[in-house]
């Protein structure tokens, strides 16, 4: 198939494409796959504070691979759908232990690595490595349903196999990087220009070729209405895994009470994170992120440091009357403990309050909540 396309559009991308930091010729194949999974359902504004943060980090897979999944987590933060850390972090020790340390450029080992799909496989050869794969995400996908197919949104929740057979006749040779140039710019235009929600017509460069406006533009099935957030098992998962990515290192399962009221459901939150591989439960009823050191455990006190009847007090060490606290001034603390000191029911001193002060202060905002998928 001829693809009349091409010129129009790729011009488009050259002049207004934005400048983001895995599209430019230093991003190399680590930089572009951390980018791919961090794009996954999430805006791009959102993504580019934690990308720069995590490559900063992490430069390199052996790098992350040498860190543990618990750091993985702790540094994913609020990014939301926060497994995409864990599968990097797997990902990442794959191709430190069998691909020397190097991104795999062929789509079957990339398949073969944890939370990399058929696009995110696609996107990888094509951006880091310039070979010629369709590249379909969702804006890919409407682009095309549109400009092609006539129709405003495309079906189903994954690319069927004639939207990927429309997008290999529409891809141009790999030669010269026109084949990624396309991919990409298509992706942009999805992004900026055709929209799913309200497209901007009057700026598409290849609008008067689009056979959804010449159709008359008919409007798409409506879009089904997602559950609501507020109060679901996700707000109540994320509220957990906020109060167990805040502390740095385990938490007695008793500090995770505050974080959400509803005790049922906590339970089954807690069980569903756990089941994901983003929480684990440690001996001395702690809870932790995957590859947290269980807390030390309590020493017994050694009956030799008790003291005996010569180390009581006797008269003369009792204190008298200028040895009272002044009742008008500062109240004495030297030897009282401070709250946030005093040991909880299990775990180190502090672990309670620590823990329970960032449940209240991530109820209201947590990393497992919804996001949206975005190259755009």
């Amino acid at each position: 198939m001829t693809n009349r396309f091409e010129a129009p559009i790729t011009a488009w991308y050259a002049e207004r494409a934005r400048d983001l930091p895995w599209r430019r010729p230093e991003a190399g194949p680590w930089a572009i796959l951390v980018s791919e999974f961090m794009l996954q359902q999430t805006p791009v504004a959102r993504v580019l504070p934690a990308y720069r943060a995590w490559l900063g980090r992490w430069p390199t897979a052996p790098a992350l691979a040498a860190a543990s999944p618990a750091d993985a987590v702790r540094q994913w933060g609020r990014l939301g759908y926060p497994r995409r850390a864990i599968r990097l972090h797997e990902a990442a020790r794959i191709v430190a232990e069998r691909h020397g340390g190097e991104v795999p450029a062929g789509i079957a080992e990339l398949r073969a690595l944890p939370g990399v799909g058929a696009y995110t496989a696609a996107a990888v050869a094509s951006f880091a490595f310039g070979q010629r794969h369709p590249v379909l995400d969702t804006n890919v996908r409407r682009v095309l349903a549109r400009l092609v197919g006539g129709t405003a949104q495309p079906g189903g929740s994954g690319a069927s196999s004639a939207e990927n057979a429309l997008a290999d006749a529409l891809l141009p040779p790999a030669a010269g990087g026109r084949s990624a140039r396309w991919s990409v710019a298509v992706m942009e235009l999805g992004a900026l220009v055709c929209t799913s929600a309200r497209p901007a017509c009057g700026e598409c460069p290849v609008a008067a070729g689009c056979a959804w406006r010449l159709n008359g533009s008919p409007p798409g099935a409506a879009a089904q209405r997602q559950a609501s957030y507020a109060g679901s098992d996700r707000q109540a998962r994320g509220a957990i895994l906020a109060v167990l990515r805040g502390a740095a290192g385990p938490v007695p399962a008793v500090a995770l009470d505050a974080c959400w009221p509803d005790p049922r459901q906590r339970a089954r939150a807690l069980a569903a994170l756990i089941g994901d591989g983003l929480a684990c439960r440690l001996p001395a009823d702690m809870v932790g992120l995957p590859g947290d050191p269980p807390a030390p455990a309590r020493q017994p006190a050694d009956p030799a440091d008790q003291p005996g009847p010569s180390d009581q007090p006797g008269p003369s060490d009792q204190p008298g009357p200028s040895d009272q606290p002044d009742p008008t001034g500062p109240p004495d603390r030297r030897g009282t403990a401070e709250p946030s000191d005093r040991p909880g029911p299990s775990g180190p001193p502090g672990a309670v309050t620590l823990a329970t002060t960032m449940a209240r202060r991530c109820r209201q905002g947590n990393s497992d909540g919804p996001s949206m998928r975005g190259r755009g």
